[in-house]
């Protein structure tokens, strides 16, 4: 009869949404609860974190200020050894390039000194040609000249006697350089004809 009843049906399905409702409540409670203290839980460890973090920097911050002394002359005594380390490496180098740099400024010397040696002998053996082509004597020829002219004036002073009286102030070698001149005279005048072409 319970069943036929509409009354009955009515009510317990109030009951029964009652009950729904009041585990949806208590679920929605239990939910919210969770989510609570998972949320102060969170806020929690973020502060114990933060609060570790803050005493972890405030530590760090002490012993910079009591190491930071030593530290700092730690690291100014390495700077040091770096710097001379890289010195003497720069040195090392300088002289390797220094000597480089000398070696090939020596061999351009040596061969600029013989380009121009050979450029000289080219100049002399050219020059020397040009004379010989103008027939200008070289001086071998000068140095024979002068022989023949000591022998002339020897030959003539045993000619002329040697009480001859010999000109003031003149000297054997100023006689020599006279009687050259006077004979050359002629045959420069000889030539000068031909150069003049």
């Amino acid at each position: 009869m319970l069943a036929c009843n509409p009354h009955n049906r009515e009510t317990r399905m109030a009951r029964i949404k009652k009950a729904a409702s009041k585990t949806t409540a208590r679920k929605r409670a239990a939910g919210d609860a969770g989510v609570q203290d998972q949320a102060e839980r969170l806020s929690r460890t973020l502060s114990e974190s933060a609060q570790q973090i803050w005493l972890a920097g405030v530590g760090a911050f002490g012993r910079a200020q009591a190491e930071g002394t030593k530290l700092f002359e730690a690291l100014v005594k390495e700077g040091l050894n770096l710097e001379q380390t890289a010195r003497k490496f720069a040195g090392g180098r300088a002289d390797e390039v220094r000597g480089v740099v000398e070696s090939r400024v020596g061999q351009a010397r040596e061969r600029a000194a013989d380009t121009w040696d050979r450029l000289e002998k080219v100049f002399e053996d050219r020059v020397q040609r040009a004379l010989v082509k103008l027939d200008v004597p070289g001086r071998g020829d000068l140095a024979d000249l002068g022989r023949r002219v000591e022998d002339l004036t020897a030959e003539l002073r045993r000619q002329h006697g040697a009480t001859a009286r010999k000109p003031r102030g003149a000297t054997p070698a100023r006689k020599a350089g006279t009687a050259a001149r006077k004979t050359a005279k002629p045959a420069a005048a000889r030539r000068t004809p031909r150069t003049a072409k």
